[in-house]
């Protein structure tokens, strides 16, 4: 297995952009919790904390989606630096607001005002999409990877941020992050070797007829019409799982073991994830997508009918870390086919929007999830992410035909390629 990903990290500056980019991606893990908990602390409301939380899940997904538009106008470093010391007076002021007795409202407003950092993750995947152009099984391994490391940091993140704002002071998460996410920017930034060039202007702006900017296929803006639904949905699926499973293990005696079941969710995409880019791609992306998404809608039915049958732990615990493998293959499919579609000079905005929906369906899935668990028996709420995925499965499956159009497997890209005369190709 460490074959194959040394391979990719021994290409010129990829190992030093992957490790830099790291203590960024791992504060991101750690703010949303090291928020909650300074709040909780500070000013004894658990519904506070969540509503501050939630406000700048919000503000989030409004503004990745810009800021990787200007990444994509002026490039990595010019935006992500400013952006990224944008957030410390707000972050600082939101310590300074829990901590003075300030009215809720300046709370909400500091947090909000806070979420200016950008989207670490996909400036790092736009480094892969340029490095690996032209090799679809190098870009699938390096996207592998990528979800790996997303999910390794999301299992590691919330653990660090509790044991800091436990250990030392409730503020000692929130300023740890904030710090990690400042050096892993600048770290980022430097880098300037593998930063991706800027596209010409008309690259962001094509039409979707014939290729868009860049060589790169057209069909992007209408595929992404498939991809961020399905990617909302998936988003519902990660949010009611986590709210599910604590409120579970909460109303059977185990809430103790609520981190270490949502980790194996985590470690279980993790390891899929791992697997997935092993494996050559034999079809295209979107084939891929499609029966990614179709094994992450069986695999939840799995804590389904555990949380139905009044499951203990150790059933539980195998149910969801198969649950959890399910779920990377459908994001590497998904940002993959995002980088292929998308024209280069709007690959920082795709796939911030990405993300956004991916935000706004965690949102969504903690608080239908939360519903559930509050007015059903624990165990209904693992009802939630299965229909959440089911709905994503009907989403790809009614836009497979747009996105195999759009994406064509390389058969059939070979086969296309035979079928127009040398003539055509002449200008």
């Amino acid at each position: 297995m460490s074959a194959s990903y040394r391979r990719i990290l021994a290409l010129p500056g990829a190992l030093a952009f992957t490790l830099a980019a790291l203590p960024a991606r791992l504060a991101m893990s750690m703010s949303g919790v090291s928020t909650v908990v300074l709040i909780a602390e500070r000013r004894g409301s658990y519904a506070l904390a969540g509503a501050v939380s939630a406000a700048g899940l919000v503000s989030l997904a409004v503004l990745l989606p810009l800021l990787g538009r200007l990444v994509d106008r002026y490039g990595q470093a010019r935006v992500a630096v400013p952006s990224v010391l944008a957030a410390v007076v707000p972050t600082a002021g939101l310590l300074l607001c829990v901590r003075s007795g300030a009215p809720d409202w300046t709370l909400f407003l500091c947090w909000a005002a806070s979420s200016t950092a950008p989207n670490v993750g996909g400036m790092v995947r736009a480094r892969w999409a340029h490095l690996l152009r032209g090799d679809e099984a190098g870009r699938h391994l390096a996207n592998s990877l990528e979800q790996a490391l997303d999910e390794l940091c999301f299992m590691l993140g919330p653990v660090l941020a509790v044991l800091l704002c436990r250990a030392f002071t409730p503020e000692t998460g929130l300023l740890t992050a904030g710090a990690l996410c400042t050096a892993g920017v600048l770290l980022l930034a430097v880098q300037r070797g593998t930063e991706p060039p800027l596209a010409p202007a008309s690259a962001g702006t094509a039409g979707e007829e014939g290729t868009s900017g860049a060589g790169r296929p057209a069909g992007g803006r209408g595929s992404l019409r498939v991809l961020l639904p399905m990617f909302l949905a998936t988003g519902v699926v990660f949010g009611s799982m986590e709210v599910t499973t604590i409120a579970y293990t909460d109303a059977t005696g185990h809430g103790s073991l609520a981190g270490l079941l949502l980790g194996l969710v985590a470690a279980g995409s993790c390891v899929s994830g791992l697997v997935s880019g092993l494996l050559r791609p034999r079809r295209g992306p979107a084939a891929r997508l499609l029966g990614g998404v179709a094994a992450m809608a069986g695999l939840m039915l799995l804590p389904a009918a555990a949380g139905f049958f009044g499951a203990g732990p150790a059933v539980l615990a195998a149910a969801l870390f198969l649950a959890g493998s399910g779920t990377a293959p459908t994001m590497v499919s998904g940002m993959t086919l995002v980088q292929q579609l998308v024209p280069a000079g709007r690959l920082n905005e795709a796939m911030a929007a990405a993300v956004s929906a991916i935000l706004v369906g965690i949102s969504a899935g903690s608080a239908i999830g939360g519903a559930i668990a509050q007015r059903l028996p624990a165990g209904a709420g693992y009802l939630v992410p299965a229909a959440a995925a089911a709905t994503a499965l009907l989403i790809v499956v009614t836009g497979a035909r747009r996105l195999r159009a759009a994406a064509p497997s390389p058969a059939e890209r070979r086969t296309t390629d035979r079928a127009v005369p040398a003539a055509a190709c002449a200008d």
